[in-house]
């Protein structure tokens, strides 16, 4: 026969509560969870370049009113998903109505702000080859529609105090700079007087811009910078040598680039990135096709370690402009398509061109 013996204790207390058996054992305290580093991410992707086939397919998705919304449905949670959003777009806009245009002088519809707004972007470049189609009324058009839509942009000005004003973005907490340069407007000169109105891509006033905006109080500046050779993947020599000049200073963190219309490489240099070329984010051109569908995403996490930003993880996310019917941008690692497949294997190419891999860039499902 076993024996169980009660302490008096113990004993005591269970006939005071009237319990018939020894209570149960406290809960285990978990140790309190280590804070992780402060960070924030970023998103950034290619032109947004509104072709007349766009505008017919935000039309036919508005039943009549203008409605782009739909277009970008794939990629709204990869833009959405980020601290910080960050696009850009290369055409100016028109007034509500129109008359609309594409190439080579482009006239966009404003509702296209709207709906990048909607996509989970928070602010734009704007400095481009077609910054000046319009002239100054369309750079003005331009600002306003972004305004209206709650963007906040960069690169090109209503008046020469706001070009002297640095755009610093909030992400996560943390104060983060963008600027924005082209290599030029078609051969269209800035109006006399105001060579403020839009920021042509120079080492020494890139640097500035990326001084003044740290001054202002950005802790991490990104630049975009429209360059490179039309639907060459290859960077140029030019587009090299500046990264280089341009990541060896202190000023800027990051380097995002666009022009191209077709993808080009990510490359670490030193301790910070550069992407060259991130392809078309919207666009539908004649000719040429095929490359020209295609872009990527690039996401980069910072984290602040010994009082210093950086990026501790590099990402890109390729994407994919479905000609359908109906004209569809799309998050290619999802491939379920030839052509979806076509894409991420051709885009997976040219981004680890330059050995970003061996530095830690990665993809999703890669």
């Amino acid at each position: 026969m076993e024996r169980r013996f009660v302490s008096a204790a113990l004993l005591g207390a269970l006939l005071v509560t009237g319990c018939s058996s020894p209570p149960e054992s406290p809960p285990t305290v978990e140790p309190p969870a280590v804070a992780p580093p402060p960070g924030f991410s970023v998103v950034a992707t290619g032109d947004v370049l509104v072709h007349p086939a766009l505008t017919d397919q935000a039309e036919a998705d508005g039943g009549g009113k203008l409605d782009f919304r739909p277009q970008f449905d794939g990629v709204r949670p990869v833009v959405s998903g980020a601290d910080l959003g960050l696009c850009h777009l290369e055409v100016p806009l028109a007034d509500p109505g129109g008359p609309y245009s594409g190439y080579p002088s482009f006239n966009a519809p404003p509702e296209i702000a709207g709906a990048l707004k909607e996509t989970g972007y928070d602010a734009c470049s704007t400095a481009s080859n077609h910054t000046l189609d319009q002239g100054e009324d369309g750079v003005k058009r331009t600002l306003d529609g972004l305004d209206a839509a709650g963007l906040k942009h960069t690169g090109s000005a209503r008046t020469s105090k706001e070009a002297g004003t640095p755009l610093v973005l909030d992400a996560a907490g943390t104060k983060v700079g963008h600027v924005s340069f082209t290599f030029g407007f078609n051969g269209i000169e800035l109006p006399d007087g105001k060579p403020w109105m839009s920021n042509q891509l120079d080492a020494a006033d890139v640097l500035a811009a990326a001084r003044k905006t740290r001054e202002a109080g950005a802790e991490v500046v990104i630049a975009s910078l429209h360059w490179g050779t039309e639907y060459r993947a290859e960077p140029t020599k030019e587009q090299t040598a500046l990264a280089e000049k341009l990541l060896k200073d202190e000023s800027i963190d990051l380097i995002i680039g666009h022009h191209a219309h077709v993808v080009q490489p990510i490359e670490k240099i030193g301790s910070k990135w550069v992407a060259y070329g991130l392809g078309n984010h919207i666009a539908k051109h004649s000719e040429p096709r095929g490359t020209t569908e295609e872009g990527v995403a690039a996401r980069f996490h910072f984290t602040k370690k010994d009082g210093a930003w950086a990026v501790d993880r590099a990402e890109y996310v390729p994407t994919l402009v479905e000609l359908g019917p109906p004209i569809r941008l799309v998050d290619a690692t999802v491939a379920e398509t030839p052509r979806q497949r076509e894409a991420l294997a051709r885009t997976d190419e040219v981004v680890l061109s330059r050995n970003a891999a061996a530095d830690g860039l990665t993809r999703p499902g890669k």
